[in-house]
């Protein structure tokens, strides 16, 4: 709507009443003229990936949300499994550097429990959450601008979490979300508002 690529009102953002399921619709017209090879959904909870699938054509491809130990949206990954929709995971290692971070916010890579894991495959505890994503299936999208890191991330492959290990992690789960749209609350579409899953 509008002019402007990002508009913004008084408080930052401008919010639309418009529906996601005509956005949606359009999207998979620029998928039909083959202008996109697939397309898919961020932040979307159970109740809006039915609304999507009840009413227009196209499967998402996946469904990009905040994923890591602390917030693992097992029932989420598990039901888009069940719709052919894979999971993509932004913040897997818990968006540690975020500037909106508070001083007594839990670190995720400071886990000891992590920490100890880590220890024992010696691996850092980065490696460890990334294998963690894999192994469930996760796409996972780790961002770092650090040359070192990068070439540790991939650093994944060459060992594996027993069933033990993946119950243990998952047992970290606390809703605890890191990138919390403040901007969003009130609004209708809010994916967070009813957040079962």
């Amino acid at each position: 709507e509008g002019d402007e690529l990002f508009p913004t009102g008084p408080n930052g953002v401008e919010n639309s009443d418009y529906d996601y399921v005509d956005t949606w619709k359009a999207m998979e017209e620029v998928n039909k003229k083959g202008l996109a090879k697939s397309i898919g959904v961020s932040n979307f909870n159970k109740n809006q990936i039915e609304r999507i699938l009840e009413k227009a054509a196209t499967v998402p491809t996946t469904n990009q949300v905040e994923c890591h130990p602390y917030l693992n949206q097992k029932k989420l990954i598990e039901f888009c499994k069940s719709k052919g929709i894979t999971t993509t995971a932004y913040s897997p290692l818990g968006s540690p550097n975020r500037p909106w971070a508070k001083p007594d916010d839990p670190q995720l890579l400071e886990d000891p429990k992590i920490k100890e894991m880590a220890k024992k495959f010696k691996k850092t505890p980065a490696q460890i959450i990334l294998r963690y994503q894999v192994q469930r299936g996760v796409i996972t999208i780790p961002k770092s601008v650090n040359k070192n890191r990068l070439a540790e991330n991939i650093q994944i492959f060459d060992f594996e979490l027993s069933s033990a290990d993946m119950a243990h992690l998952d047992s970290f789960d606390c809703n605890g979300r890191v990138c919390i749209f403040n901007e969003a609350k009130g609004h209708k579409y809010d994916p967070f508002s009813n957040d079962e899953y």
